[in-house]
Parts: structure tokens; C-alpha cells; sequence
């Protein structure tokens, strides 16, 4: 992830995929602004991004678009709260990313076998890399 512009890019997404249904609730906010502060973006210019349009770009590769959904499945599942729309916006967005659609099901469906529906990273990879071979 290099430029800012990508870095944006995700932030923002996370972000419409959080506010789609509801207000941001305090855990889901504390969870972007931990993404933001891993990717290297100030929370001032982080809650920018909260009231400004930025162009939507595609992670470059696939590890970066895995992780990316990696991250929303955790921030769809912050809350202990899920609901179908949430899901389907997630597996769309899987899509578009170009990841197999049997991996996002797989995925979708085993986070309910882990205590907060984490997946955890190594399984998750597991999931992915047994879709590619």
C-alpha cells in the first residue's frame, strides 16, 4: 500500500461500509481509526474522509484485496451485531475484488465458529490459498 490516495481509498470504503445502515457506533470508529493509524493517516485527516468524496481503488494485489476483506469482516462484526444486507455488501465487495466467490462463502460462513466471529488471519489465508491451487 503506497500511495495516499489507496490508503484513502480503503479508509473511505471501510467507512461507507459502516455508516450504510446506521450511525457509526464507538467500536467501529476505535477499529478505523486503528486501521488509519496502521496505514500511517492522522486522525484529523482520517475524519476527513468521514465528509469527503474519494475515488474508490482496487488493493494492487491479491494479499492487499484479501486483507481488505479481512478487515471489514472484522469491522462488520465489531459490534456483535450482523445483519443480512451487511453480509451481502461484504460478499459484493469480495467480488469486485476479484476473490473467489466459494472462498468469500467460506469465510462468511465459518466466522460463526470462532468467538466474536473472528476469523483468525492464518485461517483465513487457508481459506484463500486452498481456492487458488
Amino acid at each position: 500500500m503506497n500511495s495516499r490516495e489507496e490508503k484513502f481509498s480503503l479508509l473511505s470504503e471501510m467507512i461507507t461500509f459502516v455508516k450504510a445502515n446506521r450511525a457509526i457506533k464507538d467500536s467501529e470508529y476505535d477499529f478505523l481509526i486503528q486501521i488509519a493509524a496502521q496505514l500511517g493517516v492522522d486522525k484529523e485527516t482520517f475524519d476527513s474522509l468521514f465528509h469527503r468524496k474519494v475515488e474508490k481503488l482496487l488493493p494492487n494485489t491479491e494479499g492487499e484485496r484479501i486483507l481488505q476483506f479481512h478487515r471489514l469482516v472484522l469491522l462488520m462484526n465489531i459490534d456483535q451485531q450482523q445483519t443480512s444486507s451487511e453480509v451481502v455488501r461484504l460478499h459484493n465487495i469480495g467480488l469486485r475484488f476479484g476473490l473467489p466467490p466459494a472462498a468469500i462463502e467460506q469465510v462468511l460462513k465459518v466466522m460463526h465458529n470462532y468467538p466474536n466471529k473472528v476469523v483468525p488471519p492464518k485461517v483465513l489465508i487457508n481459506i484463500f490459498k486452498a481456492h487458488y491451487n
